[in-house]
């Protein structure tokens, strides 16, 4: 029977318990020294616990904790615009409206409405927030997503419920953003969430697809048209308004120059009467016969042809003869 040797061959170099504590020592220092710093980027703040319990915040940089597990740290983006879609999901954000692509799935469970006068409208939404309390983001809500999109949801589906469609599609559109903001602010302080809704925006809202919604298309139209005609009118209304008060102007002071030239020969007149007046007080029949013949003469100084006779016709004949015999 053969017999083998299963003794392991002898290492080149001898570890000596000594050499492999030192080693032991400088696997943990180096482990306990990678641990021991964390990155918190600029649009970031850390929260930091201590065997699981909260210890303190910290912010951009580069941050130190306590190795080995002892600290962990949370970073939460504190700086980030964060957007939530409802009534539709966006696959891929594009450059610009027309090249973003929208999922096909029906989320109309979310944009179905009841309106205030029980009408039934599809309303398409988006929200926009930032975390403003990292400490109470993390901890303090269980489900945070599903809280905000039930607390969004309700919200809106109370402002919808107290408005007539007609309005929720044309007038109310903005108060019920601005109002939507206000309560859902409240609601998430009084639940300690952490986050500040900075927008609300409703995306499309039109009634349901039918011929109730081409019905509201033709008001829509009709009332586009309403909004043309009345900026036709104004445009005109602006361009002949000026005309006109040009013009009127013009005739007023066409008529103070009127204005001012009737005046001054009134006060001619009245001057040129007092010293006919102071004349004729003097010698009451010179004056009398020099306004006949002046009055005479202004009357007929342009005629010609003209022959003045007297009252009873005397010596009126024969002259006229003698003027026809001479002009023979």
């Amino acid at each position: 029977m053969l017999e083998r040797n299963v003794t392991p061959p002898k290492l080149p170099f001898t570890l000596r318990p000594k050499t492999v504590l030192v080693i032991a020592i400088v696997v943990a220092a180096l482990a306990a020294l990678l641990s021991s710093f964390f990155v918190v980027d600029q649009t970031e703040e850390a929260v930091v616990l201590r065997f699981g319990k909260f210890a303190r915040n910290a912010g951009p940089g580069l941050n130190f904790k306590l190795p080995l597990g002892i600290e962990k740290n949370y970073n939460v983006p504190t700086e980030v615009y964060q957007n939530m879609s409802f009534g539709f999901r966006t696959q891929q954000a594009g450059s610009s409206g027309a090249n973003t692509l929208y999922s096909n799935q029906d989320f109309s469970l979310e944009s179905n409405m009841l309106t205030g006068d029980l009408n039934i409208v599809d309303v398409e939404w988006i929200i926009q927030f930032l975390i403003v309390d990292a400490r109470a983001w993390l901890f303090n809500i269980e489900n945070r997503e599903k809280t905000i999109r039930d607390i969004s949801r309700s919200i809106i589906n109370q402002l919808v419920g107290d408005r007539a469609i007609l309005d929720i599609l044309v007038s109310e559109r903005a108060s019920i953003e601005v109002q939507a903001q206000i309560l859902m602010n409240e609601i998430f302080k009084s639940y300690d969430f952490g986050i500040n809704i900075t927008t609300v925006k409703l995306q499309n809202v039109v009634p349901p697809k039918g011929a109730v919604q081409d019905a509201f298309e033709d008001v829509n139209v009709a009332i586009q048209d309403m909004n043309r005609l009345i900026n036709e009118g104004k445009q005109e209304y602006n361009k002949e308004i000026p005309r006109a008060q040009g013009e009127a102007q013009q005739i007023i002071q066409v008529a103070r120059g009127y204005e001012a030239e009737r005046v001054n020969r009134a006060g001619g007149d009245v001057a040129r009467f007092r010293s006919v007046l102071a004349e004729y007080q003097r010698d009451r029949t010179i004056t009398r016969n020099r306004l006949y013949y002046e009055m005479i003469e202004d009357v007929f100084k342009d005629e010609k042809d003209v022959n003045l006779i007297d009252r009873n016709l005397r010596n009126f004949i024969p002259l006229q003869n003698l003027g026809q015999g001479g002009a023979r």
